[in-house]
């Protein structure tokens, strides 16, 4: 094992004039000593050689090559599709999605143009695109299930919040569309209306707490009044409640509730300003425990310095 089986050597020759290479000629040997003791192996030996045959002083271009570029940024740009996109086109997409190979360049192309697709699409047509279309691929895949938290629209957030409601989704995807609300760009009043009931529920987990949140979030960060927006007051009143003006907690589980909520609302941001006061009461009572106290504190890190910052500093009673 100490032998050197393996012996190498490569000698180049390079030509340099006024700084441009203009010959390089290189020789290489390569030997392999199966048995040294018996001297047996084999040797390859390659010459090449790469020799400059012209140097172009001026490039030549028709100045309307350039009339189409512009500058952007690196996200993924698709063509806008000017024509009428039909349920039963999309319907054939997830068709040959099923039929094709998984690890291909032909599945990443079809299901980046079944999310484009998707946003072309009504609500009534994406309903109606699930009744043919919800069926399973190989190995359980649903690529409808997939595309739609990209597709981004108000009608594919109405039409997951409805299959969401109607438990025709598996767990793990109810959890995904949930965090996928997290980076939608451009939310709308209609979005938060719709995903606002969801709320309410007993068994709103904590992906729904936070994802419609954060999609309140960016959505004031868009419309500085957002605060008198219906649907946004109909989540800050839903918190309010769950509060119930300084957050008194009876059991473990309603504890763990009660973090829940103020964690979600201070993932709300501007939207939360009305329920300061309440906030400062939670965090200001000494007969709470600890954690609600904190996570009250905690709620403000996306309000203004301005609201209800004087209440909390007040003395502690």
């Amino acid at each position: 094992s100490e032998q050197q089986i393996l012996s190498s050597q490569l000698e180049c020759v390079q030509s340099i004039r006024d700084g441009v290479l203009e010959e390089a000629k290189c020789a290489e040997s390569d030997r392999v000593t199966l048995f040294p003791q018996q001297g047996s192996g084999a040797e390859t030996q390659t010459q090449s050689a790469l020799k400059l045959l012209q140097v172009e002083t001026e490039t030549f271009y028709s100045k309307g090559d350039s009339e189409d570029l512009y500058v952007t940024d690196i996200l993924y740009e698709r063509e806008i599709t000017k024509r009428e996109v039909t349920g039963a086109e999309v319907t054939e997409l997830v068709w040959k999605l099923c039929l094709a190979h998984s690890a291909s360049y032909e599945t990443a192309d079809l299901f980046m143009t079944l999310v484009f697709e998707l946003r072309h699409l009504s609500l009534e047509a994406l309903r109606a695109l699930w009744q043919r279309s919800s069926f399973k691929c190989r190995d359980n895949w649903q690529p409808l299930i997939d595309a739609l938290p990209s597709c981004a629209t108000e009608a594919c957030v109405v039409l997951m919040k409805d299959l969401i409601v109607s438990g025709e989704v598996e767990e793990d995807k109810v959890e995904y569309f949930f965090w996928s609300f997290t980076f939608i760009p451009n939310p709308t009043e209609g979005m938060i209306e719709s995903l606002a009931p969801l709320l309410k529920s007993p068994r709103a987990s904590q992906s729904c707490f936070l994802g419609v949140t954060a999609l309140i979030h960016r959505f004031c960060s868009a419309h500085s009044s957002c605060g008198v927006v219906p649907a946004v007051q109909s989540v800050m009143r839903t918190f309010g409640k769950f509060l119930g003006g300084n957050c008194t907690v009876q059991d473990s589980e309603h504890l763990s509730k009660m973090q829940l909520v103020l964690k979600a609302i201070g993932n709300a941001g501007l939207a939360a300003a009305p329920l300061a006061p309440a906030l400062s009461s939670c965090a200001a009572l000494r007969s709470h425990p600890m954690e609600i106290r904190l996570a009250a504190v905690q709620a403000f890190r996306r309000l203004p310095c301005s609201v209800g910052v004087s209440e909390l500093l007040s003395p502690v009673t």
